[in-house]
Protein backbone atom coordinates (compact mmCIF):
# COMPACT_ATOMS: atom_id res chain seq x y z
CA UNK A 1 0.00 0.00 0.00
CA UNK A 2 1.84 3.11 -0.82
CA UNK A 3 1.49 6.33 1.48
CA UNK A 4 -0.99 8.17 -0.37
CA UNK A 5 -3.49 5.93 -0.67
CA UNK A 6 -3.36 4.87 3.23
CA UNK A 7 -4.12 8.93 3.51
CA UNK A 8 -6.71 8.46 1.05
CA UNK A 9 -8.44 5.74 2.83
CA UNK A 10 -7.86 7.40 6.18
CA UNK A 11 -8.97 10.36 5.47
CA UNK A 12 -5.92 12.89 5.75
CA UNK A 13 -3.09 13.91 3.86
CA UNK A 14 -0.12 12.07 3.22
CA UNK A 15 2.18 15.02 5.21
CA UNK A 16 0.12 13.57 8.13
CA UNK A 17 1.02 9.56 7.52
CA UNK A 18 4.58 11.22 7.29
CA UNK A 19 4.04 12.41 10.68
CA UNK A 20 2.94 9.89 11.89
CA UNK A 21 5.62 7.44 11.20
CA UNK A 22 7.92 9.96 12.67
CA UNK A 23 6.31 9.74 16.21
CA UNK A 24 4.75 13.23 15.81
CA UNK A 25 3.07 13.48 19.14
CA UNK A 26 0.61 16.44 17.69
CA UNK A 27 -0.99 14.01 15.55
CA UNK A 28 -5.39 13.20 16.25
CA UNK A 29 -4.86 10.54 18.44
CA UNK A 30 -7.84 9.52 16.31
CA UNK A 31 -6.56 9.37 12.84
CA UNK A 32 -3.40 7.14 14.16
CA UNK A 33 -6.25 4.69 15.36
CA UNK A 34 -7.76 4.68 12.33
CA UNK A 35 -4.53 4.38 10.54
CA UNK A 36 -3.19 1.45 12.45
CA UNK A 37 -6.57 -0.30 12.03
CA UNK A 38 -6.29 -0.14 8.12
CA UNK A 39 -2.51 -1.14 8.28
CA UNK A 40 -3.37 -3.98 10.62
CA UNK A 41 -1.66 -3.44 13.67
CA UNK A 42 -3.52 -4.47 16.64
CA UNK A 43 -3.76 -1.82 19.19
CA UNK A 44 -6.43 -3.16 21.98
CA UNK A 45 -5.54 -7.14 22.07
CA UNK A 46 -7.18 -9.10 24.76
CA UNK A 47 -4.42 -12.02 25.14
CA UNK A 48 -0.85 -11.35 25.34
CA UNK A 49 1.77 -12.12 22.47
CA UNK A 50 3.19 -14.74 23.70
CA UNK A 51 0.13 -16.59 23.79
CA UNK A 52 -0.97 -15.59 20.71
CA UNK A 53 2.63 -16.18 18.99
CA UNK A 54 2.13 -20.10 21.13
CA UNK A 55 -1.52 -20.48 19.54
CA UNK A 56 -0.05 -20.38 16.24
CA UNK A 57 3.15 -22.06 16.67
CA UNK A 58 1.11 -25.10 17.93
CA UNK A 59 -1.58 -24.48 15.18
CA UNK A 60 1.63 -24.86 12.36
CA UNK A 61 2.80 -28.19 14.70
CA UNK A 62 -0.21 -29.60 13.89
CA UNK A 63 -0.54 -29.69 10.02
CA UNK A 64 3.62 -30.46 10.02
CA UNK A 65 1.90 -33.65 11.66
CA UNK A 66 -0.12 -34.04 8.77
CA UNK A 67 2.76 -34.36 6.52
CA UNK A 68 4.94 -37.74 6.15
CA UNK A 69 8.10 -38.37 7.89
CA UNK A 70 10.24 -38.35 5.44
CA UNK A 71 9.12 -34.79 4.04
CA UNK A 72 9.08 -33.58 7.99
CA UNK A 73 12.90 -34.76 8.13
CA UNK A 74 14.42 -32.55 4.94
CA UNK A 75 14.53 -29.54 6.80
CA UNK A 76 17.92 -27.77 6.15
CA UNK A 77 19.39 -25.40 8.90
CA UNK A 78 20.17 -22.20 7.63
CA UNK A 79 23.30 -21.00 9.21
CA UNK A 80 22.33 -17.16 9.70
CA UNK A 81 24.82 -16.27 11.97
CA UNK A 82 26.99 -13.59 10.47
Amino acid sequence: MTEQSLADRAGVSRSFIKRVERGDMACNIGAVFEIAHIVGIPLFDAEPNTNRLAGHISQIEGKLTLLPKTIRKKTKVIDDDF
